[in-house]
């Protein structure tokens, strides 16, 4: 069983930048695949990116290629995401997810095995 809780979620100007953490607790954190999910209002959830129990591996959605960076800190138990250059487009929920299986199939589809309750990130223009 893993626990994650987000933080650092809140209101920015586009062009800005946020830094999200993940704070994970419960199983052995360096075995699992982990990603940032989000959900905008009247949307589905989307994957944004996804970083292997290594972090030897990462993956991005097109939509934040460049300007978003994934990396984790096994020693800490904790995962983040860097967000720069934010656009309005980037306001939603974010989610962080752990999974037990691997980095690309969660990127064909697949649901991660946990999740945290989320942090609000609003861009405004």
């Amino acid at each position: 069983q893993v626990q994650l809780v987000e933080s650092g979620g809140g209101l920015v100007q586009a062009g800005g930048s946020l830094r999200l953490s993940c704070a994970a607790s419960g199983s052995i954190f360096s075995r699992n695949t982990m990603g940032w999910y989000r959900q905008a209002p009247g949307k589905e959830r989307e994957l944004v990116a996804v970083i292997s129990s290594s972090s030897g591996n990462t993956y991005y959605a097109d939509s934040v290629k460049g300007r978003f960076t994934i990396s984790r800190d096994n020693a800490k138990n904790t995962m983040y995401l860097q967000m720069n250059s934010l656009i309005p487009e980037d306001t939603a929920m974010y989610y962080c997810a752990a999974g037990l299986g691997s980095l690309s199939s969660y990127v064909s589809g697949s649901r991660m095995n946990y999740w945290g309750k989320g942090t609000l990130v609003t861009v405004s223009s």
